[in-house]
């Protein structure tokens, strides 16, 4: 059986479109349900267009109990495996991370651990990068933790700043990158998952937290999707 993914998303969701394009012709996972905090947020329009259920989680004015029980009976209902964070611009309540330990996966636009935390997200990240003249940015997936930005790295795929760059030419040139990492990583931890449920670990099992990262930063962005599609579960 296909691993079962919920993607939360706060914004227009292209990085939920992209996983989305990719699910279509990869059978290790499907995208089972949107979760948003927005009621109005484009990533719900394009879980409709796409027939996968998308459901509005309030967070403003309410406890992260009360968040993460709404949440969590969401995800139950659904059979979901795996998370995947798409531009969601929220801390997940800690009852969620921990239930789903090793199995939340978040796409950062930078090289964390630098330029991430509380508020850097979007074009807050690209200004702070442009701002400290740095000759290098880039994309982060990372497992989520309790705080924000700081679960252990995955994958990276480095981005140069370019001579003249707003953050708004910078931007676009990492959310390029994003569109082609997030997906293979999510995609080759989802393998990895339904391998151990093959093998009769069981889906809600968590990874060795101590376990040694197998994604490395790629000098050579070409080659990223190449190293990925290579590796062997976690």
């Amino acid at each position: 059986m296909s691993v079962r993914i919920a993607v939360l998303a706060s914004g227009s969701g292209t990085n939920l479109q992209a996983l989305l394009d990719h699910f279509r012709t990869d059978d290790s996972a499907d995208i089972t349900l949107v979760i948003s905090d927005r009621a109005d947020a484009g990533a719900l329009a394009r879980a409709r267009a796409a027939d996968v259920d998308s459901e509005h989680v309030e967070v403003r004015g309410r406890s992260d109990d009360d968040v993460a029980r709404q949440t969590l009976a969401l995800l139950e209902q659904h059979g979901i495996d795996m998370i995947a964070l798409a531009g969601y611009l929220r801390l997940v309540p800690a009852r969620v991370t921990e239930r789903f330990r090793s199995r939340i996966l978040n796409i950062h636009p930078a090289l964390l651990p630098a330029f991430g935390g509380a508020g850097m997200y979007g074009r807050h990240v690209h200004e702070a990068v442009l701002a400290a003249r740095v000759k290098v940015t880039g994309a982060t997936v990372h497992f989520v933790d309790e705080r924000y930005d700081e679960g252990r790295v995955i994958a990276q795929w480095p981005v140069p700043v370019l001579p003249g760059d707003d953050a708004a030419t910078l931007g676009a040139r990492v959310l390029r990158v994003e569109h082609r990492l997030f997906p293979v990583v999510v995609a080759a931890v989802a393998r990895s998952l339904g391998h151990s449920e093959s093998a009769g670990v069981g889906r809600a099992a968590s990874r060795p937290s101590g376990q040694a990262d197998i994604f490395r930063l790629t000098a050579s962005p070409d080659g990223i999707e190449a190293e990925i599609s290579g590796l062997t579960g976690l």
